[in-house]
């Protein structure tokens, strides 16, 4: 999205170029820019700008009306696919009685952005990083989440892709883990998709 948003100003610059850039750029943003918190949308803005005028050397003009064009993407469920076997799993638990809830480092458009994937039916809340002020892999926010819950550690478990933000991130909060995806060899229990996650958890509640 932001490479092709790039070259249509005339910029060269490939997929993986673009997100090598993208990295770099979002790690030297501190977690706070002019009192917008990370992954809020005026924190994307700066990283927006730093990518397009700081880094590609665009013009200044061009950036009002692609801000509008990013933010509109990434709010737009087209932009985005459910992974295979999401609503299943959440179906399952469902029907096994368990209480579902998101965290996510990611923007206050999440909310939004289930709802038109069909993802937001089932769940209890979302908290998202950017309304906390708090992101994976720090326990607080996986705390607050308990909280609002009213469950205790030991009666939750946490399902993320990541294995630092996800898996280490809940873990040191108190709550059993769930990997999807390879491990990095930290010998933290895994699973290969949500298929797999679901057969997983049903079992684990038998």
């Amino acid at each position: 999205m932001y490479a092709r948003e790039a070259r249509a100003l005339g910029a060269e610059i490939t997929d993986e170029e673009m997100v090598d850039l993208m990295r770099a750029v979002h790690d030297r943003l501190p977690e706070e820019v002019d009192g917008a918190w990370r992954y809020q949308l005026s924190w994307f803005s700066s990283m927006i700008e730093g990518v397009f005028i700081g880094e590609l050397g665009l013009r200044p003009d061009h950036l009002p009306a692609l801000e509008d064009r990013l933010f509109s993407a990434f709010r737009d469920p087209a932009s985005f696919e459910v992974l295979p076997g999401a609503l299943e799993l959440q179906r399952d638990l469902e029907r096994s009685g368990v209480r579902m809830a998101v965290i996510s480092n990611w923007s206050e458009d999440l909310h939004a952005l289930l709802a038109g994937l069909g993802l937001q039916r089932r769940l209890e809340f979302t908290l998202t990083s950017a309304e906390e002020r708090c992101e994976k892999p720090n326990p607080e926010l996986f705390r607050r989440a308990l909280a609002r819950a009213g469950v205790q550690p030991e009666r939750a478990l946490h399902l993320g892709d990541s294995p630092s933000e996800d898996f280490d991130g809940a873990r040191a909060a108190g709550m059993d883990a769930l990997l999807l995806g390879p491990d990095d060899g930290g010998n933290r229990r895994c699973v290969g998709d949500l298929f797999e996650a679901s057969r997983t958890l049903c079992e684990h509640l038998l």
